[in-house]
């Protein structure tokens, strides 16, 4: 099992979501993918892969998961290893790029 931690910018979107309906039905699909990926990241239904736009501000790679697949809008987890060894650092939570 992996713990997991929270950059800026991921805890300021949870937060964002907590305010209005919309984010609040999306909370518990994300809650479920960060379940799945805090257990085993390579969870088939994540679809995790490696995302090549960009490294983590260490030349961390960044991992792709996904909360949804095939609806307008999807949204996705963007996560590394680290920064100690059981850790999975959650960037962002954003809709397919």
């Amino acid at each position: 099992m992996h713990n997991l931690r929270y950059a800026d910018e991921a805890k300021k979107v949870l937060a964002e979501m907590k305010k209005n309906d919309h984010g609040k039905k999306k909370l518990k699909k994300i809650k479920k993918t960060l379940d799945l990926l805090k257990e085993n990241p390579r969870y088939p239904g994540l679809h995790t892969h490696k995302y090549k736009s960009f490294k983590g501000n260490n030349g961390e790679e960044i991992f792709q998961s996904y909360i949804e697949n095939r609806t307008p809008g999807a949204f996705r987890i963007f996560w590394y290893y680290g920064p100690d060894k059981k850790d999975i650092t959650i960037v962002t939570i954003t809709t397919h790029p």
